[in-house]
């Protein structure tokens, strides 16, 4: 029913785990199965799906007031943006004589490729063509696992112990190589073969049409709680929550070509619902995020941690 809040709890972040930005010197918030709310994940959310199209910027009272629609207390938001200044996401300004954050650099450059593949707004043509990357073994344990997790979310699966393979080619390889100091010789060639049997061998396609089954189920029942005509604080919560647990494909879903992928996919299915619902949300969304730009700022506790 319109103006119910239903109980949906705002999962511990969809940004995963060390996934690198930028100079690749620091990890986003992790994704977690856990209930706990987890504010630097909000954050990012909220800048990348509001604010980043509003010149990446707001005053910290505007923050309190967004992620509070979310359960998310007013020290534990300012105790994430420290945190995220000290770790390069974030940069005080003035506005006006409020204070406030602006993203930094690398944090919209990042924030812009997510969009792109949460949105998909970029052509995913194929030409037929595999890039395969060889490394040399990787003796240190958290150097694989930082290469695992960022050759991952560029969408590489890997194949042996040293290679790597993608239907499409990504210009940040090299950075999330150079990291720790691995060198990767690079080929482009066609598959002489099944390429959707390599592909279903690669990726786990089956895991993955059945976590896009489990967020559809989830995501209906959410918007079917809060009625067909939800007013604006209401339609920002629940498109908050809808964004943030789709993002959290970024690290689980490839971006493969239609070609590679079942006749059937879920994947499909979930993103024709995501992309309805979003949109649907969105007006009412973007009324209360400038309301809560507009008001005047709030005195809040400065103390806490963010939980």
């Amino acid at each position: 029913m319109p103006g119910v809040r239903p109980i949906i709890p705002y999962h511990r972040s969809g940004w995963a785990q060390c996934v690198h930005i930028g100079p690749l010197t620091a990890p986003i918030p992790a994704a977690a199965d856990s209930d706990a709310v987890h504010a630097r994940a909000a954050l990012f959310d909220l800048y990348g799906d509001h604010l980043r199209g509003r010149g990446g910027r707001a005053p910290v009272a505007a923050l309190v007031r967004l992620l509070g629609t979310l359960d998310i207390a007013a020290p534990a938001v300012r105790t994430a943006i420290s945190r995220m200044v000290r770790q390069g996401w974030l940069e005080p300004v003035r506005l006006g004589t409020t204070p406030g954050y602006a993203l930094t650099s690398k944090a919209s450059s990042r924030l812009d490729e997510a969009a792109a593949r949460i949105y998909r707004t970029r052509e995913n043509a194929w030409d037929g063509y595999w890039h395969l990357l060889v490394l040399r073994q990787v003796a240190e344990r958290s150097a694989r696992e930082r290469v695992r997790s960022g050759l991952g979310f560029l969408g590489y699966a890997q194949v042996s112990e040293t290679t790597w393979i993608s239907p499409h080619e990504s210009d940040e390889v090299d950075e999330v190589l150079a990291a720790d100091g691995i060198h990767a010789h690079r080929f482009r060639a066609r598959l002489d073969g099944d390429a959707a049997g390599l592909t279903a061998s690669a990726w786990d396609l089956t895991g993955l049409a059945h976590a896009y089954d489990r967020w559809r189920g989830d995501a209906q029942r959410m918007i079917d709680e809060t009625g067909g005509d939800p007013d604006d604080e209401l339609a920002f919560s629940v498109r908050s929550r809808l964004v943030h647990e789709w993002r959290k494909f970024l690290f689980r879903d490839p971006g493969l070509p239609r070609e590679l992928l079942p006749a059937t996919w879920s994947g499909a299915v979930a993103a024709e619902f995501f992309d309805t619902e979003a949109e649907r949300l969105l007006p009412g969304a973007r009324r209360f995020v400038d309301r809560c730009l507009e008001q005047e700022p709030i005195t809040e506790p400065t103390t806490g941690d963010d939980r």
